[in-house]
């Protein structure tokens, strides 16, 4: 029997329901994969800033889909765990880039990235890993696909 308009779906069925539980495993297979000493958000900042040096906290904020006093914030933190350099630019603006210490927590993070993300998408082969990150995107509003509409 087809559903109304308004019959709530299952608990298990609706999307912001699961995209918060998978979000759960990935926060928990980062601190497992990386330990506690630096989050998601802070691993995401490093490397934009390592994949664009020089980069302002404005467009930062942009790249780690965060707002500007969000980013400041976690980009201050890691200046104070002498990870970042942060340097003052014309108009208030700042330019990162990693320090020596950032680049040695990157390189150690690196090798156990591919092996977090094998675990996370463990349950789906090798197409289905393809279309549930391409899906991803385009949910996300990141769709690199030509024509595609975001």
């Amino acid at each position: 029997m087809p559903r109304t308009p308004t019959e709530p779906l299952p608990l298990v069925a609706e999307p912001g329901h699961l995209i918060r539980r998978a979000h759960q495993r990935a926060v928990a297979l980062f601190a497992e994969h990386h330990g506690r000493h630096i989050t998601p958000v802070q691993y995401a900042v490093l490397r934009a800033v390592h994949d664009e040096p020089g980069l302002d906290q404005v467009t930062l904020a942009e790249r780690v889909a965060l707002d500007t006093s969000t980013t400041a914030d976690i980009a201050t933190r890691l200046e104070a765990k002498g990870w970042l350099h942060r340097e003052l630019l014309p108009r208030r603006q700042r330019s990162l880039r990693l320090s020596d210490a950032g680049q040695a927590v990157l390189a150690d993070m690196l090798p156990r990235v591919n092996a977090m993300y094998a675990d996370l998408l463990g349950p789906l082969n090798a197409t289905e890993r393809a279309e549930f990150l391409r899906l991803l995107q385009r949910v996300a509003g990141l769709d690199t696909t030509p024509g595609a509409t975001p």
